[in-house]
C-alpha cells in the first residue's frame, strides 16, 4: 500500500463558540477571525510537519485547493508544493489538486504542474478535482451548469499540452488559444499520474475508469456509512468496462488519530475532533454543497436516495466524540485499534492508496507530530504489505527520483515516431 499524509491546513484558532455565532465556515466567514501575524506560524508549522512526514516513512504528502474559508486555508496548493519540492527528497507530492475549471487559461495548470514535476525530480501526482460548489460557483463565480463542461475542456487542453510535441492551436468553447507550446515539460512521460478526487457519482466514476486514472474518494463520513455504496459501484463499473481489480486504482481519505491507548486517545483528541466536525464540516451550509446545475442528475439522485451530504452535514453540527468514533467517521485509538479498523475496510473495499488526515481542527503542533510519528512507526508498517501477495503494480504512483519504483534513467524518455513511450518512463496511464 501507499500512504499519504493529507493536510487541509485548517485555521486552528476558531473560537469555541464559533458554531453558535457564525453561519458558516465557508464563503462568508468573518474576516476578523483571521490573524495574518498568527498565519505566519500556522503555515510554517504545517509545512514543517509535511516535511517531517516525508522523512519517517510516508510515501506521499498531500495538499489541496480551497477558497475563502477557515476549513482549509490553502487557495494555492502549488505554492505549498513548490516549497515542499525543494525541502524533500524522495516523497511523492500529491496535489489534490488544481480545480482546473477555475483557471483561465488552463494551460497555467499544465505549466505549473510541469514545473513541480521538474523541481521535484518527477515526484508529482496531478490531481484534477471539479472543485466544490462553494469554491467554483460561490467564490469564483463560475456558472454552475457550465462548470463540468469547462472542466472537461480544461482537462483535454492540459493533456494535449503535455503530450503534443509541436505547437498547436486550441479552439474550444471556453478556451481559444493561437499557440500552445508549454515550457517546461514534465519529467514523467507522457505526463504525471492523474488522480481524480470526488464523492463517487456514477458519471465521474465511469469517466475515471475509461481514462484509466485513479479515483480518490474524499469521504467525510468514513468507510462504514457510505463505503459499500460507493466502492461496490466503482468495482462493478470497472468490471463492466474491462478494467482489472487492481486496488491501486482506488484511494481513500480517512481521518485518523493514534495514541498509546484507546483511553488516552480520547483524552488527547476528543475536543479537537469535535471542533473539527462541529465548527468545520458542520458549519458548511448544506445548500452550498450542490448549487442547482452544478451536480449531474445521477449524482443528485444518489444524494437523495442516500440522504446526501446535507444529511451528513446536519449530523456533524452536533457530533459527539463517541458518535464520531463509533461510526468510523474518524478512526481513533491505540496503534492496534487503528490498524485493525483500517485493515478491515481496506481489504473489504480493495483500497491501495490511503490518505490519512492526522491534523484536524484545533490540534496543536506537538499532538499532530505525535499522531504522525505513531502512525508511521506502529500502524503503517503493519498495513503496507496488504496487497503484496497479489502482485499488483501501482501504475498511478510517481516514478521520479527517489520514489518507490523510480526509473531516473528513463524519466526523460520521449515518445517514439508512433507516439509510444517506454513503459519504464510512464508515471501514469491515460
Amino acid at each position: 500500500m501507499k500512504f499519504t499524509w493529507f493536510n487541509l491546513m485548517p485555521w486552528p484558532y476558531l473560537p469555541d463558540d464559533f458554531r453558535e455565532k457564525n453561519r458558516s465556515v465557508w464563503v462568508d466567514i468573518d474576516q476578523k477571525l483571521f490573524d495574518p501575524v498568527k498565519s505566519h506560524e500556522v503555515y510554517n508549522t504545517y509545512m514543517d510537519l509535511l516535511e517531517y512526514a516525508g522523512t519517517i516513512g510516508f510515501d506521499g504528502i498531500g495538499v489541496n485547493e480551497h477558497h475563502q474559508n477557515g476549513y482549509g486555508i490553502m487557495p494555492s496548493p502549488n505554492i505549498i508544493a513548490a516549497g515542499l519540492a525543494r525541502r524533500t527528497k524522495d516523497v511523492a507530492l500529491v496535489v489534490l489538486g488544481n480545480s482546473i475549471a477555475l483557471y483561465n487559461p488552463p494551460v497555467r495548470v499544465a505549466e505549473e504542474f510541469a514545473m513541480l514535476d521538474c523541481i521535484s525530480g518527477g515526484r508529482l501526482v496531478a490531481g484534477f478535482p471539479v472543485g466544490t460548489s462553494m469554491d467554483t460557483n460561490y467564490c469564483y463565480g463560475q456558472i454552475p451548469s457550465l462548470t463540468r463542461e469547462k472542466y472537461a475542456e480544461a482537462h483535454d487542453l492540459i493533456i494535449k499540452a503535455w503530450t503534443t510535441r509541436e505547437p498547436f492551436a486550441f479552439n474550444g468553447r471556453y478556451n481559444k488559444l493561437r499557440h500552445v507550446n508549454i515550457w517546461p515539460r514534465p519529467i514523467q512521460q507522457p505526463h504525471p499520474p492523474i488522480w481524480i478526487p470526488g464523492t463517487g457519482s456514477a458519471g465521474t466514476l465511469r469517466d475515471i475508469l475509461q481514462r484509466d486514472y485513479a479515483f480518490v474518494y474524499l469521504s467525510w463520513d468514513g468507510p462504514k456509512l457510505v463505503g459499500r455504496q460507493i466502492f461496490d459501484r466503482y468495482w462493478q463499473l470497472a468490471a463492466e468496462l474491462g478494467r482489472d481489480q487492481n486496488p491501486y486504482r482506488l484511494a481513500f481519505l480517512q481521518v485518523v488519530a493514534v495514541s498509546e491507548t484507546d483511553e488516552r486517545a480520547e483524552r488527547e483528541y476528543a475536543e479537537h475532533l469535535q471542533a473539527h466536525y462541529r465548527s468545520g464540516l458542520g458549519a458548511i451550509p448544506a445548500t452550498a454543497m450542490a448549487v442547482p446545475g452544478y451536480a449531474e442528475p445521477a449524482a443528485i439522485e444518489g444524494m437523495l436516495r442516500s440522504g446526501g451530504h446535507g444529511g451528513m452535514l446536519a449530523r456533524m453540527k452536533t457530533a459527539t466524540y463517541r458518535e464520531i468514533v463509533d461510526s468510523q467517521v474518524a478512526i481513533v485509538g491505540s496503534p492496534a485499534t487503528v490498524a485493525d479498523q483500517i485493515e478491515a475496510f481496506v481489504r473489504e473495499f480493495r483500497i491501495g492508496n490511503l490518505l490519512v488526515m492526522l491534523q484536524n481542527g484545533s490540534m496543536p503542533r506537538d499532538l499532530t507530530e505525535k499522531n504522525i510519528s505513531l502512525f508511521a512507526a506502529e500502524v503503517l508498517p503493519r498495513l503496507r504489505p496488504i496487497w503484496d501477495a497479489e502482485g499488483w503494480e501501482n501504475h498511478w504512483w510517481p516514478r521520479g527520483q527517489g520514489t518507490a519504483g523510480a526509473v531516473p534513467k528513463a524519466a526523460g524518455a520521449v515518445p517514439d515516431a508512433a507516439g509510444a513511450v517506454p513503459d519504464a518512463a510512464v508515471g501514469g496511464r491515460a
